[in-house]
């Protein structure tokens, strides 16, 4: 038996983890195997322990020293078990007792995270592709679940080439994306995960547009030379200085002209600003199935700007 090692809240509604849940002989099956299993957090009481539904008879319960791993033996502050309330968890079963006639199976969500951190995230190697969960974010970047609740960095110059005032512009917290190891930290044990490797170069993504073409676009940034407009997360252009447009609105856009020598994309806007209709699919240009990259390159070859990633520990 091997656990799989995802972002939490991506097997609470798989069929064998219900099924194991609701059953006491499963739950022990469970404990002997050492199964990584997950329940919804419910309450957290004044001594920081979690109660955890597994969906029968059977009540969860997550003792706080059971509660968080901190790979670098930090101390755990009470914010970090108090947000998991009303969230999924993963843990290990490490005993079944009875306590006022029924059955209670003490949980590690310690124990959990420290496997995937020991067999899986310790392993990891920069340009590694791995999938992930946004949890929160701040101004600064976005902080992501790689497996088991362990969170990663993402610096919001590390999300998309076109620039953005706030991650949430582009990811809403409880976003599944896949992202790129960007930086493992041994010292502090921290990692900086990037996603904007995997949103396409600039050629990649002028594919998907051609000169003459009325667009939308996004208004992500107003300056006294012009308007930057995000055609793609990777793509932005430029049009001529208008006055009344803010920032974050979308507009229909002409396309007057591409440049892949400086890189440049020429547009005018056409039409009255509203806010975004609809959240944009996220398009990925590297295959599912490819799982590491060692470098990348953004620029196209006639391009003067040279803009790139070299991926390495």
């Amino acid at each position: 038996m091997q656990n799989c090692y995802l972002p939490e809240g991506e097997y609470i509604s798989n069929e064998e983890n219900t099924r194991i849940c609701k059953d006491i002989f499963l739950l022990e099956q469970a404990k002997k195997e050492g199964k990584i299993l997950e329940g919804r957090a419910v309450v957290c009481d004044k001594n920081m322990n979690l109660t955890v539904n597994l969906g029968g008879d059977v009540i969860g319960f997550i003792p706080k020293e059971e509660a968080v791993f901190s790979p670098d033996g930090s101390d755990v502050k009470d914010i970090a078990i108090l947000t998991r309330v009303g969230k999924p968890v993963c843990f290990h079963v490490k005993d079944i007792i009875t306590e006022n006639g029924r059955k209670k199976a003490i949980l590690s969500r310690l124990s959990a995270q420290k496997e995937c951190y020991e067999n899986f995230l310790s392993t990891l190697n920069c340009g590694d592709i791995i999938p992930c969960r946004i949890t929160h974010t701040e101004h600064f970047g976005a902080f992501a679940d790689i497996g088991c609740g362990m969170i990663a960095l993402l610096p919001i110059d590390c999300i998309s080439v076109s620039r953005i005032n706030h991650p949430n512009e582009r990811f809403p917290v409880g976003t599944p994306l896949r992202c790129i190891i960007k930086q493992k930290d041994e010292q502090s044990k921290r990692i900086y995960i990037s996603t904007k490797e995997l949103f396409g170069t600039w050629e990649e993504n002028c594919k998907m547009f051609t000169p003459g073409q009325t667009v939308s676009g996004i208004i992500r940034s107003v300056e006294e030379y012009g308007i930057f407009i995000e055609l793609a997360p990777n793509l932005a252009g430029l049009a001529e200085y208008s006055d009344g447009i803010t920032p974050g609105t979308e507009a229909a856009v002409y396309i007057k002209s591409m440049n892949p020598e400086k890189m440049k994309i020429k547009l005018v806007i056409v039409s009255s600003l509203k806010e975004p209709t609809e959240k944009k699919e996220i398009r990925y240009f590297i295959p599912e199935n490819e799982k590491h990259i060692d470098f990348w390159q953004y620029s196209p070859k006639e391009s003067r700007k040279y803009i790139s990633t070299v991926f390495g520990n």
